[in-house]
């Protein structure tokens, strides 16, 4: 299921030259890169390193005397590319501090490099261009010999016995391994991590920005400096470190949801007894990780972490190794394995019952709860039979020919006239749908697209379920109840961390009504399950004290990682084990003795 949410794609857009932060990227050793200066630069890098040698009268961008190259000079891959720069009006005027590090004798190297800076005015005359020189340096008393756009590098604790000296420093660096022995793998011990941290904490107090060299070279490394306060990150693939650092802020999320997590009484639980009543709950997109990301946000436990049966799902389309929603609702509603955008019919195209259709005729009510359409891919998969899932004219037409009893989703605006005609009580309400006596009810959460829970929706999906399950089970007959939680797999299209935790945590309220209702009946079998994984998903790292959750991705569409289902009530052992999704009907068929 994948819903255009515009605005919220919008305001999740970061654009990269502008976006306010408190760090900034050094590209460490730039004259090493495939493209000097340029590709640290296009990547966001504000810091830039360049090793200097003096011989021959030339500045030559080298580490040692040994690996000089021709045409190799200071001037041709830094400061003719910053003059070009700058008439081109690139980057937006944003700072870029050029770092000299001298590796020949430091007098002489430096006197040669103001010679040449003095014959590009348009650069040291920029206050948004800054030159600080490292490495081999002049001693401290001779700083102030040197023009105001030189700046040095600082590389001690102790405070100069010159405070003026500070008007010439431009920031503190200091060499990583002598404070920690960390590979940037796993995290700090806590005596390492509170000795850099007070490393940094003395070196801010000199009011100046603070750089490690010689640092791990990692996410998780880079994102540990960014949490202690390190100014410039110091790092040899600026636009990995870029890419992961200008996107960490919208991949963290302190998450203001929560899922009372009820502990069922397990009385019927994996006993081999009747089976009268079947709901399945399907969350669109929502893989192991995501489930552990809505069970870490939510203080280490969900509903659905109580489940003891459990099995894995293999999701392949019958045309394609990665499924989509369509294929996917197709193969959990019929038994059978479909292409890629068809529902409700086989490979052929030929239509297939689904288990709305097939228990309809075994004298049982159905009813679909969906926080997308109703005529969206997986609720359609139960009631239509089209080759595409974007013919929504003959979805919509399968849906007022349907024999469902309950439907509750999104999409008044197109459906309600015509659904009350064919027989639907249009319920304002979702309270009223568990006093009604209509033989059909309908009920919209919305007009067009149903808004999730960071636009509001609040518990709507949950309190739709019970009132829902209530509803059915006052007509005394068996009953089949699909209630999809449709915005995981939105938010994974959008690589948005917020909703996938958020509408993960929604949907465990309703997984908390079905084993309720489970617990109360004693003959109600819970099947939870997805179908499909969307985004690549993972927790790289998170707080289970604050709800912090940091995700990544590999993608913004679907994957082929198989998928987690989970049983509760009479005969839910049946649904351990690995199979394919298409399985999952015939053993609801099994449970039921009607196959």
């Amino acid at each position: 299921m994948f819903k255009h949410h515009f605005l919220l794609l919008v305001l999740g857009l970061t654009i990269q030259f502008g976006t306010a932060q408190s760090y900034k990227i050094h590209s460490h050793n730039d004259y090493l890169q495939e493209v000097p200066f340029w590709s640290a630069y296009a990547n966001g890098a504000s810091s830039i390193e360049a090793d200097i040698f003096l011989k021959d009268g030339n500045l030559y961008v080298t580490h040692g005397e040994s690996e000089i190259l021709e045409d190799r000079t200071i001037q041709s891959l830094y400061l003719q590319p910053i003059q070009k720069m700058k008439a081109l009006q690139l980057g937006k005027g944003r700072p870029v501090q050029l770092l000299v590090d001298i590796k020949s004798e430091p007098y002489a190297t430096l006197d040669k490099l103001v010679s040449v800076l003095e014959e590009y005015p348009d650069i040291i005359k920029d206050k948004s261009i800054s030159v600080v020189i490292s490495g081999n340096r002049p001693k401290m008393v001779d700083y102030f010999k040197y023009p105001s756009y030189i700046k040095f590098d600082y590389q001690s604790l102790e405070a100069p016995k010159n405070e003026k000296v500070w008007d010439k420093v431009a920031l503190i660096s200091l060499n990583f391994k002598n404070f920690s022995s960390w590979n940037g793998k796993g995290r700090f011990t806590a005596p390492e991590h509170a000795k850099v941290k007070s490393v940094i904490e003395k070196a801010h107090a000199y009011g100046k920005p603070f750089r490690l060299w010689a640092t791990p070279d990692s996410k998780t490394a880079w994102k540990a400096f960014v949490d202690l306060g390190v100014d410039f990150i110091n790092t040899d693939v600026p636009y990995a470190s870029a890419s992961y650092l200008n996107t960490l802020k919208d991949r963290v999320y302190f998450n203001k949801e929560t899922s009372t997590v009820y502990v069922p009484n397990y009385i019927s639980d994996q006993k081999d007894t009747e089976v009268r009543n079947i709901i399945l709950l399907i969350g669109d997109g929502n893989g192991l990780a995501q489930i552990s990301s809505s069970m870490l946000a939510n203080g280490g436990n969900l509903t659905l972490t109580q489940f003891k049966s459990i099995g894995l799902l293999k999701t392949q389309s019958a045309d394609d190794f990665t499924t989509d929603s369509a294929a996917a609702g197709t193969a959990l509603a019929t038994g059978t394995k479909t292409n890629n955008r068809a529902v409700g019919v086989d490979a052929l195209g030929n239509p297939v019952k689904s288990l709305t259709e097939v228990l309809n005729e075994k004298g049982f009510r159905s009813g679909l709860i969906t926080t997308d359409n109703v005529t969206g891919a997986t609720p359609s998969s139960f009631y239509a039979h089209r080759t595409d899932r974007s013919d929504i004219a003959g979805i919509s037409s399968d849906l007022y020919k349907s024999k469902l009893s309950l439907l509750v989703g999104g999409g008044s605006e197109s459906l309600e006239t015509e659904l009350h005609e064919n027989g639907f009580a249009i319920e304002k309400s979702s309270n009223g749908i568990k006093t009604s006596t209509e033989e059909r009810v309908a009920h919209f959460l919305s007009q067009a697209d149903v808004p999730s829970i960071l636009e509001g929706r609040g518990p709507a999906l949950a309190e739709a379920t019970k009132n829902g399950l209530a509803f059915l089970n006052a007509k005394k007959k068996p009953f089949f109840l699909m209630v999809e939680g449709a915005q995981i797999d939105s938010y994974g299209h959008y690589n948005n961390v917020p909703g996938i935790v958020s509408e993960g945590i929604d949907f465990d309220r309703a997984i908390t009504e079905a084993v309720k209702f489970a617990d109360a009946t004693g003959n109600t079998l819970v099947i939870v399950t997805a179908d499909h994984e969307t985004s690549g998903f993972s927790i790289p790292q998170g707080n289970l004290e604050t709800g912090m959750i940091e995700g990544d991705f590999t993608t913004d569409d679907h994957t082929a990682v198989m998928v987690p289902i989970f049983a509760y009530g009479p005969k839910s052992q049946e649904f351990q084990g690995v199979y394919d999704t298409n399985s999952v009907f015939h053993k609801i068929l099994g449970v039921l003795n009607l196959e």
